[in-house]
Parts: structure tokens; C-alpha cells; sequence
């Protein structure tokens, strides 16, 4: 690059350079051409390649051993996300839903620190599950649901707690076996089942 123009940058640049030694010149374009065939090598985009397959894989193989597991326990369905969910739109499919909606707010609710926001939301949740024809009503009996009212004229983390037990106690009696025995769950369990051999068969 020339330029005759008195303090042009590019006039400088090229008088910088030329004060530079050969050996620094020389190690820079060194330097460019080994980077230049390191990223274009082939074998590297197939490692990086490689990686992410073998990643997917691992949430595979987690997945499915994930639901597998939910038919260890009810508990182990509950742990899971993932289970959650699918019982969830089990439940619609039996248009009962509410008890689980139920037991997740009094979930969410017990990790609510604010005593103003505490109070706002055990009657929000009352209101809408617990009290009688609450427009999604849990079948919990009348004793129960006397009990919870009375609590919450002071409501505290604990004041679903019976109500909360009693819908748990009848999903998993219930609810559970049922989703278990579902054509979705089977369906779930096959491919998880089928994913696990194919991977042994290729080891």
C-alpha cells in the first residue's frame, strides 16, 4: 500500500511495519497460516459434531430412564418435571386436573415468604379449590375443608397442609395406578425401553 499524502494513516501504518524486524514479520504469517488450516481442518468440525451427538444422547438416555422411574413411586413422578406434565394431561383426559393444579399451589405457596402475599394467596386458593362449589373444587371431605377455613384467619405455610395430603393421598390411590396403566404412559414406556436396548445393542 502507497499513499503520498502528508500524515495519512495508512503511510504510517506502512512505516510502522517496515520498522518491525523480518523475524516478527515472518512468525505472524506463521502464525495465520497455522490458524488458518486449524479451522479449516475437517476432523475438527466432526469432533465437535461427535460432542453434541454424544450430549444428546446422554438427555436421552436420562429421559428415558426418568420414565421408567415414575412407575417406581408416586413420589418419583412428582420429582419429575417432566412426569408432572404428562399426569397433568393424563388428568385432563379425566377432567380431574384441579387436584393436582391444587397441590402444586399449595406447593408454590409454601415458599412464599411475605406474610401480606401468604395471606392474599390462601384466600385466592381457597377460593378457588377448596371452599364448597369453588369453581375448581377438590374432593376433599367436609371436616377437612372446615379445618382449612379456620386456618386461615392466620394463615401460616401450613394451613393447606391436611387438604394438600388428602388430594395426594387420592391421586396416588386413585389417579396413579390408572395413569400407569394408561395407552400414553405404556406408549412412553416402550419407546424409553426400546431407546435402552438399542443403545446396548451398539456397545
Amino acid at each position: 500500500m502507497s499513499c503520498w499524502v502528508p500524515g495519512c494513516p495508512a503511510l504510517s501504518m506502512c512505516r510502522g511495519l517496515a520498522v518491525l524486524p523480518i523475524t516478527c514479520l515472518e512468525r505472524a504469517k506463521d502464525l495465520k497460516t497455522r490458524l488458518g488450516i486449524l479451522l479449516h481442518k475437517p476432523e475438527l468440525g466432526h469432533r465437535i459434531g461427535t460432542s453434541s451427538k454424544l450430549q444428546l444422547g446422554s438427555r436421552q438416555r436420562d429421559s428415558s430412564r426418568e420414565v421408567l422411574e415414575w412407575r417406581e413411586s408416586f413420589d418419583q413422578l412428582l420429582k419429575s418435571k417432566s412426569g408432572v406434565t404428562a399426569f397433568h394431561t393424563f388428568l385432563k383426559t379425566e377432567f380431574s386436573e384441579e387436584n393436582l393444579d391444587f397441590w402444586l399451589a399449595c406447593e408454590d405457596f409454601k415458599k412464599t415468604r411475605s406474610k401480606t402475599k401468604l395471606a392474599s394467596k390462601a384466600n385466592r386458593i381457597f377460593e378457588e379449590f377448596v371452599q364448597s362449589e369453588a369453581p375448581r373444587e377438590v374432593n376433599i371431605d367436609h371436616e377437612t375443608r372446615e379445618i382449612t377455613r379456620k386456618n386461615l384467619s392466620g394463615a401460616t405455610s401450613a394451613c393447606f397442609n391436611e387438604a394438600q395430603a388428602k388430594t395426594r393421598t387420592l391421586m396416588e390411590k386413585d389417579s396413579y395406578p390408572r395413569f400407569l396403566k394408561s395407552s400414553s404412559y405404556q406408549d412412553m414406556t416402550k419407546q424409553a425401553t426400546s431407546r435402552g436396548v438399542s443403545k446396548r445393542s451398539h456397545t
